[in-house]
């Protein structure tokens, strides 16, 4: 599927009109994002591996730290909406010279629906700070591509709104206390069926009632080599397989037939271990 995009440009531009296309038009930010306390802003973030020469588009994902809650999950970067500087950091990021301003469809949401525009850029203020604390990851290198659709983590009761961004340029990240490590995924192995498989979790002493609603397996993708191997499921995952379903039309095997992956958690995935 990649064949068809030789270089970062067509990807990028590939990328734009089909998220444009599929969600812009059709999704709708104000009510979701002015009516909920619990919304959340992250950044699906796509790049080029540092460490490899030829084109090997990657997806960008945090691995939480033991520090905080779901430690030990691949995730998106972004937190909760801080309304006073997250404010204030939109208004600056429509200008031309920055992200959102050089969006190809800035215009036309700012034109044609005002209430989502602001919303929108609220988002990704938030998206691109908390990015920063997290991993300095460059707001100024972000090439923004578009929103997705919105996820909800009922577990937290939050609602997860992502935003696809291009690193153009940044090589190196460092992670603060929340984060053990940044992970790239190649997009060529999300895109291998072969990848995939189901996790059964042995869930310990979970005192959220939500943990009783856990089903028995999860879809997940197996991300391993030479240096790593990670498990990617839960929210993320859901992240990413709408991401590849829009962009390349990939739809990973029925569950049922998948390999089995086992995992356990306690308490400390609610709360962190401290």
């Amino acid at each position: 599927m990649l064949d068809s995009f030789e270089d970062t440009p067509s990807l990028i531009n590939h990328i734009l009109s089909v998220i444009d296309e599929t969600v812009g038009q059709e999704l709708i930010l104000s009510r979701e994002v002015l009516e909920s306390p619990r919304a959340s802003a992250v950044l699906l973030l796509l790049g080029r591996h540092p460490d490899q020469k030829q084109f090997e588009p990657c997806i960008v994902l945090n691995k939480r730290s033991k520090k905080v809650k779901q430690p030990g999950d691949l995730c998106c970067p972004g937190g909760s909406i801080s309304l006073g500087i997250d404010s204030f950091l939109s208004h600056l990021l429509q200008l031309r010279m920055f992200p959102l301003g050089r969006w190809l469809y800035w215009s036309n949401w700012r034109s044609r629906r005002p209430k989502d525009a602001r919303c929108l850029s609220l988002l990704f203020a938030t998206g691109l700070r908390e990015s920063f604390e997290e991993m300095r990851l460059n707001p100024l290198g972000v090439r923004f591509l578009g929103p997705l659709p919105s996820q909800r983590l009922d577990m937290f009761r939050r609602i997860i709104f992502p935003l696809a961004g291009w690193v153009s340029s940044q090589k190196r990240f460092f992670p603060n206390w929340e984060v053990e490590k940044v992970v790239y995924i190649p997009l060529r192995d999300l895109l291998n069926p072969n990848n995939y498989g189901r996790l059964q979790l042995n869930v310990q002493h979970l005192s959220n009632s939500g943990a009783n609603r856990f089903p028995e397996d999860f879809p997940c993708f197996h991300h391993k080599n030479s240096d790593e191997r990670e498990l990617l499921w839960g929210a993320t995952y859901r992240i990413v397989m709408v991401f590849l379903q829009l962009v390349f039309g990939f739809t990973p095997p029925p569950v049922s037939s998948l390999p089995v992956f086992y995992g356990t958690l306690d308490e400390n995935y609610l709360n962190g271990a401290g």
